[in-house]
Parts: C-alpha cells; structure tokens; sequence
C-alpha cells in the first residue's frame, strides 16, 4: 500500500450519482455543476460520476439518451450517494428494485454519505434511511412519499434536511442550495462561495426557507424581499434592527416579519444573523484577522458575542473552526 506524504493533497472526494430512466436532467445537471469539473479557477476538490442500474443507453425526460456505462458497482467506491430525482408516475415510489435498495444499503453501511435531491428521496425512504427522521422532497411529492413511507417524517415546506450522513432537499433549485451546503461544510463557506460565484448564483440558502413564497394575492410586485436583502448585504458591519429594515421598506415591523415568514420561512433577525455568521466563516477561512476584528465586520459588535452565536450555530469555536478549514485550504 502507498501511504500519501503530509504535504500530497488528499484525494478527491468521489461522487456518484444514481441514474434511472427516465432521469431528470435538471436536477442532474444541478448537482454535476456544483460538483463536478470547474476548470483552472476553481481548485478541483469532487470527482463526478454517474452510474445505473443497467449500463448502456439512459432514457431522459428530455427526448435524448445519456450513455452511463457504469453500473451499481460504482457506488461501491463513492464517497458521496447522490439520487438527482427519481420517476415520476402512479408506481415511481415502488419502483426502487432490490438491487438499488441493497447497493444504497451497503453504501450507507461503509460510510458513504447518501443525498437526494427532488424525489429521489423514494430511493432513500425504500433503503430504509429516513425512517424516524426528517426528510424534504419536491412539495408535490411530499404526500406521496408520506403515505409510501410514514415512518418518514415528511416536511414538505424546507429546502433541504441534512443529517450528516443522510441528506434530501427539496426540487428545482433546492438541489443546489444542498449541494453548495454539503461544499460548505466538506471545505468551508469560501470555497461554496467560490463555486456559486462560478455558477453565477448567490450563496447557497439555508435549509430551513420555504421551498415556495406564498404570492399576495394583491399588491405591488415591490413586496418582494430582494432589494431589502441586498441592502442589508452590503451592511453586515452595521448595527441594523427591524425597525430599521421595516423604514428601509417603508412597512410597519409586523408587516415586514409577515414577508419574511412568507417568503423565507424564517424571521428577519435569524436571516440576518445567518448572514453574519456566513461572513464570519468566510473571513476565518481566508484571513488571519483576529476574532475581535471579525466581530465588528460583521457586525456582531465584541469577540465574546461572535464566539457565543458561532458556537450556537455551529456548535464549534471560531479557533477550532478556523484550524479546521485553514487545513483543507492547504490540502
């Protein structure tokens, strides 16, 4: 056996996806931009493959055949499962075969990370993964996969549920926002900001936001949160309260916290402090910055604040955080 050197990058991490025909595209496509080959200005951290089944000739929903010549095998050597959506139709639930559940299974066993996005949640919930825990798939699905399966705890407003070691999220763009987490959280904030900026997105969302705002039945267009949202981007450094957002918008705070449930699923204030502590991420990664600067770049006024709402929310310390990134960095 080859031992690798301390100073020999590691491995990529390997991932692999699980096609069925007739596959989605999108949701396919979503996962192998985030994961897959980002050319010279993107250091490449993933692998991105895809396997079936039955090699040969894949039927998408699209009118043309993808050629995946490899089959469940693959999946023994992955590092990361990943089911970009699964069949649609009256039997699409029942339709995971044996062999399917059986590679997932022994996949799960060795320690791979198993992911879904959009339905291919059936595949996980018929493996037996997402017994007793929650699970996101696309809002349309979500009752179907409930009956299916109701030792599953269906949440069908989130964008995504991460268990560490079982992940699913919802449809369309959700896949992405999970993707670029799961970056995040395998090689910190920066280098998931680095492959959204690529992609031409903004950062990832948080799992917790609705998969769908719900439209007002009337009034201006400008009800939307976008422009408040990037206004208070620019302000991270800023003491801002609601009220402060709530004259930006000229709405009443109520009003304002009723957009924000509406359309995010989360208040103002939490969206706000996850946008301070995905700052602070970033510069622990990328700078040497003591803790007490970060704190007021972000806006989290003293060291003793950043450090209480770091570890709330990452459950670590802004030290052990930044030793534990500036390692991959250098890998």
């Amino acid at each position: 056996m080859t031992l690798r050197s301390p100073s020999q990058p590691p491995a990529p991490h390997r991932v692999v996806a699980l096609l069925q025909p007739p596959q989605a595209t999108f949701p396919l496509a979503c996962a192998a931009e985030v994961f897959g080959d980002l050319g010279p200005e993107v250091p490449a951290r993933y692998t991105f493959d895809a396997c079936t089944e039955h090699p040969g000739p894949l039927r998408t929903q699209t009118g043309c055949d993808l050629v995946v010549t490899g089959g469940l095998a693959a999946l023994e050597r992955a590092d990361t499962v990943l089911v970009p959506g699964w069949p649609q139709g009256q039997d699409a639930g029942a339709a995971v075969s044996p062999a399917v559940v059986d590679a997932v299974r022994s996949a799960h066993r060795r320690g791979a990370r198993i992911v879904s996005l959009c339905s291919g949640a059936f595949v996980l919930a018929a493996a037996g993964l997402l017994d007793g825990r929650r699970a996101a798939t696309h809002w349309a699905r979500a009752a179907e996969l409930a009956s299916r399966y109701p030792r599953v705890q269906v949440d069908p407003a989130v964008l995504y549920v991460d268990h560490g070691d079982v992940a699913t999220s919802a449809g369309a763009a959700a896949g992405v926002d999970l993707c670029l987490h799961l970056v995040s959280r395998d090689h910190g904030a920066a280098y998931a900001l680095r492959i959204a900026r690529h992609m031409v997105m903004p950062p990832h969302r948080e799992g917790c936001q609705l998969q769908y705002a719900e439209l007002p039945t009337a009034g201006p267009v400008t009800d939307s949160l976008a422009p408040l949202l990037d206004w208070l981007s620019e302000r991270l450094d800023q003491p801002i309260s609601v009220a402060d957002m709530a004259l930006r918008s000229q709405v009443s705070p109520r009003t304002l916290t009723r957009r924000f449930t509406e359309q995010l699923g989360i208040s103002p204030g939490r969206w706000l402090l996850d946008r301070r502590i995905a700052a602070t991420r970033a510069l622990l990664e990328e700078t040497d910055l003591p803790v007490e600067t970060i704190a007021r770049k972000v806006g989290l006024s003293s060291a003793v604040n950043l450090r209480r709402r770091f570890h709330e929310a990452l459950r670590t310390t802004p030290a052990a955080y930044r030793r534990t990134f500036r390692v991959h960095q250098a890998g």
